[in-house]
């Protein structure tokens, strides 16, 4: 079975619009547990615009199932992983004003770089895996990064679905075999959602996890407005 992470960046951004502590970050954290979510993913920029650092200190104390910290390695972020020692940490070119993730690694460019880092996470045993996107030479280099794990960048995957065309799956069912051949985990991510996921995971062989935030978070707010609207509605009758 594919694992579910639940992206909690949302719930931040919510929570810090008013500047106070609803919703609780950490009271949702354990409530997607609860509710059978198999894991917990951050993904803290340097404005700390949604998840802060502290937050990534607080979710460490109280997930249970697995937290997954992702990010762009600069010095603080590498120092922030090491000191929380999450299960996993997921590595994105992230700019620092990236408004959200928007490309995989050049790991043939930056395969030093990465080899560095990476090992670095590996020797304080933390499971890594790095954001690629499903071209054939990223995943082969990826390989000799040392990562454990590939995380697929699902954005064109999702826009081609959304428009009907199902041929969009077909450069992630390649990447998934040379990742399987060369015994890379895989992992995937970005505008999956319940239109798309089912079709995706089905494509895929041996997808480990994928990491859902924002369309989770909406669907969540979709599916539950009728409700709570009903619920004002009978306290004021």
């Amino acid at each position: 079975m594919t694992k579910l992470s639940v992206n909690i960046n949302k719930i931040a951004t919510l929570r810090n619009a008013r500047g106070g502590n609803v919703p609780d970050l950490l009271k949702v954290a354990k409530d997607i547990e609860r509710f059978g979510g198999q894991g917990i993913t951050i993904h803290p920029r340097p404005d700390e615009r949604h998840i802060r650092y502290q937050d990534a200190r607080d979710l460490k104390k109280i997930v249970t199932t697995e937290l997954n910290i992702e990010g762009n390695p600069t010095q603080k972020f590498i120092d922030l992983v090491l000191e929380v020692q999450p299960h996993q940490v997921t590595l994105v070119p992230d700019a620092d004003d990236a408004i959200t993730s928007n490309a995989g690694w050049d790991t043939i460019k930056n395969q030093n770089f990465l080899q560095e880092i990476i090992a670095e996470f590996k020797r304080n045993n933390i499971r890594t895996s790095i954001f690629v996107d499903p071209v054939p030479a990223m995943i082969e280099a990826a390989k000799k990064t040392g990562t454990d794990r590939v995380e697929l960048y699902t954005e064109s995957f999702a826009h081609q679905y959304s428009q009907g065309n199902k041929a969009g799956i077909n450069p992630y069912i390649e990447a998934a075999k040379i990742a399987n051949e060369l015994d890379l985990g895989i992992n995937a991510g970005h505008d999956l959602s319940l239109e798309n996921i089912q079709f995706f995971q089905q494509n895929i062989p041996n997808l480990l996890e994928v990491s859902i935030g924002h369309a989770l978070i909406s669907e969540a707010i979709y599916l539950g407005l009728e409700n709570v609207v009903n619920m004002y509605l009978h306290k004021l009758k």
